[in-house]
């Protein structure tokens, strides 16, 4: 494991990973696989299952959702479009003052914007999988440059 990862969080892929579908911007337009929300559910839950244990026993205060897509906040661009987001502190910044009374780190998986992206339930499944792994990271004080060197951006 790369020694500028924490400790517990071997997030590092080891053979055939699944590889981001995102379409090639000169490629045709084709319409959002449809996927119903119990299905993509279950697709977030099997991605949850591929954290390793040891990384898993060491997430602290975490809550993950699925909401239908990202509301730009103000001042953002309007057409942002996220996959994911992580928002909290991460691991590697919390002192010994973090816990008391601090909400759980929130991570959010966009249904829609996977969905749009993705042309079969199989690119979904890896989509979602890259996108969970992503933000556990973030937890997990990895920024998006080394989560790109690692093949998870």
């Amino acid at each position: 494991m790369p020694a500028n990862l924490p400790p517990g969080l071997p997030i590092v892929p080891d053979g055939e990973r699944p590889s981001s579908p995102l379409p090639d911007r000169n490629a045709p337009h084709r319409p959002p696989f449809q996927m119903s929300p119990e299905e993509f559910e279950e697709a977030v839950s099997d991605a949850l299952q591929l954290i390793p244990a040891k990384a898993a026993r060491a997430m602290d205060n975490v809550a993950i959702f699925i909401e239908d897509a990202y509301t730009p906040q103000p001042g953002e661009n309007p057409d942002t479009v996220l996959l994911g987001l992580y928002e909290g502190v991460p691991l590697t910044e919390r002192d010994s003052w973090w816990d008391a009374g601090s909400l759980p780190d929130r991570i959010t998986i966009f249904r829609q914007p996977i969905l749009d992206i993705c042309g079969s339930r199989q690119e979904v499944i890896d989509e979602v999988a890259i996108t969970v792994v992503h933000e556990i990271a973030h937890h997990f004080g990895i920024d998006d440059d080394r989560l790109h060197e690692l093949g998870w951006g």
